[in-house]
Parts: C-alpha cells; sequence; structure tokens
C-alpha cells in the first residue's frame, strides 16, 4: 500500500531535478502522474517531450503509471489539457505541484524587460493559471455534490522569502507564489482543496548555474548522506498531496533532512504618536529601529502585544 494509492497528480517542471523526483516519489507511492516538462533550456529557450518522456519510461518500468505533456504553463489552453489528460487517462484529479521555472539572472539595472517579464509568466502566471484552472474544475465538482480533497502545492523560493542579488525578476515571483499560496488556501479551502508552498534546496541546474554555490552542494565523497539530492524534497511534496494531510495555507523550507515552517509578514516595531507624525519625529523612531535605541517623545509601544489586543 502507498501513501498515494488511488491519487492522480500532475507535475509541471518534472522532466529533471526537484520535479522529476517528485513525479518518482508519487509514482511510487501509488500515484498516477502527469508528468509535465517543456523541455526547454534553463533560460526558457526551446522545447521538446524527451525529458519528460524520460521520466515516464522510469515510472513505467518501474511498475507504475505516468504519461507525459510537453505543453507550457503559461499558455492558458496548454494548462487545460493538462487537466483534461489527467482525466482522461486515469480518471481524476487530485493533485497539482506547480514546479516548472527558469532562470533569467541579471542585476536589476542590466536586466531586459524580456528578462523579468518571461521569469514571471513562467513562474507567478504559469502557477496562477494551474491554481485558477484546476481549482474551477474542483469547483465544479463540489458545486455537483461530490466530495472532494484535493491538493495544491506550489515552489517558492528562499530567494523571494529572503531575496538575493541578481534575482530581482525570480525573486519577487517566488514572494508573490507564497502569497498566492497563502490566499489561495484560504479562497479553494471551501471547495475542499489545500494549497501549501515549499522553498525547496537542492542540487539543479538552476543552483548549480548559481555562481559560488556549486561548488558546495555536490555530493559527498565518502558515500554518506546526500543533503543536496532533489529527491529529499520529495517525501514532504507527497504527503502534502495526501488525501487526509490537513496542512493547509502553510509555507515550508527544506533542506536535505532540515525542515522548517515559515508565518505570513509579521510586526517586528510598533510605534504610534498624537495625531499626525512629524517627519522628524517619525524619522527619529524609524532609526532608533536601526539600531534598537528608542528616542523619541512620542508614545511608543515596543513589541506587539498591546498593538494586538
Amino acid at each position: 500500500m502507498g501513501h498515494l494509492d488511488g491519487r492522480v497528480v500532475i507535475v509541471t517542471g518534472a522532466g529533471r531535478g526537484v520535479g522529476r523526483g517528485h513525479a518518482l516519489t508519487m509514482a511510487s507511492e501509488g500515484a498516477s502522474v502527469v508528468v509535465n516538462d517543456l523541455g526547454g533550456a534553463q533560460d526558457g529557450s526551446g522545447g521538446e517531450i524527451g525529458p519528460a518522456q524520460e521520466v515516464v519510461n522510469e515510472i513505467v518500468a518501474a511498475g507504475g503509471k505516468a504519461v507525459a505533456n510537453g505543453d507550457s504553463v503559461t499558455d492558458a489552453d496548454g494548462v487545460k489539457r493538462m487537466i483534461q489528460t489527467a482525466v482522461d487517462e486515469f480518471g481524476d484529479l487530485h493533485g497539482v505541484v506547480n514546479n516548472a521555472g527558469i532562470l533569467r539572472d541579471r542585476m536589476l539595472v542590466s536586466m531586459s524587460e524580456d528578462d523579468f517579464d518571461l521569469v514571471i509568466d513562467v513562474h507567478l502566471k504559469g502557477t496562477w493559471l494551474m491554481m485558477h484552472h484546476a481549482g474551477n474544475y474542483w469547483r465544479e465538482k463540489s458545486k455537483a455534490g461530490e466530495d472532494v480533497a484535493a491538493s495544491i502545492v506550489n515552489t517558492s523560493s528562499t530567494s523571494g522569502l529572503h531575496s538575493n542579488v541578481g534575482q530581482s525578476n525570480y525573486g519577487p515571483a517566488k514572494a508573490a507564489i507564497a502569497t498566492l499560496s497563502v490566499l489561495g488556501a484560504k479562497e479553494l479551502g471551501r471547495y475542499g482543496v489545500r494549497v501549501n508552498a515549499l522553498a525547496p534546496a537542492a542540487r539543479t541546474r538552476m543552483t548549480l548555474s548559481t555562481p559560488g554555490l556549486g561548488e558546495r552542494i555536490g555530493a559527498p565523497d565518502d558515500g554518506g548522506f546526500d543533503q543536496w539530492d532533489p529527491l529529499n524534497i520529495s517525501p514532504l511534496v507527497a504527503w502534502l498531496c495526501k488525501e487526509d494531510c490537513p496542512a493547509t495555507g502553510q509555507v515550508y523550507w527544506i533542506l536535505g533532512n532540515k525542515l522548517a515552517r515559515y508565518q505570513e509578514w509579521t510586526k517586528a516595531d510598533y510605534a504610534e504618536t498624537d495625531g499626525m507624525w512629524d517627519i522628524g519625529e517619525l524619522g527619529e523612531v524609524a532609526s532608533s529601529w536601526e539600531t534598537g535605541i528608542v528616542q523619541s517623545r512620542s508614545q511608543i509601544i515596543t513589541g506587539l502585544e498591546e498593538h494586538q489586543r
């Protein structure tokens, strides 16, 4: 018995790296998988079905069920075809793992508009399109009186949660995906859909191309635990796709054997004054937060307990 017996899942960007690990792991746990991958270069150029079909071949050879799909997540009709493929091939859809992504890293002043637009399209719009059309599929089933226990797992990044120089396209897209996941959980929960996100750290084409990182994330020479192996990420995704998983609206970070959960934006400091702020006084208070020293004539409330009463 597998943890995902009878579940049907779409995994985007599943031809290589982390997405491949998700597809293989979920198939090994009994899920039927639509393996989506455009098969393009890391910058989004080109495309062919080969990588997706190779993963399907691995799954089938191991006794699992899978079908390849080469549509782009940026194309609404392609997204609809993915969903229809799942239904036509396996009878239903229970989960979507949004993993497709590209990189076009440049410093902000050197980045072209095309570099910005394409990365936003693939990561943010692609995630939204999958959520939108899968959400509509499950909404219609729920409105028809069917029980729905569906899951969406989105891929954020530490670049979005903490920022990374040279990624003024990728970072904002990934930050938005984290927020979109929390928002999606609130909107789609009424239809029986859970939405979560993860920020994975693993050895992939993207991380290996990051200056200064590639040489630090190789497999260990002694054959010990490889914390950067992409397969380490997939148990979390499989758990999030289980029918009885309770988690929703959560953002996780995972690296090897380490797991953390994030919170939404929280206030770090708070202050108030009588009436409108005086510019000098406001500057004094805000500057004090930089140094950790409060020096103000205003009524300063440190911490959040008073503010949140």
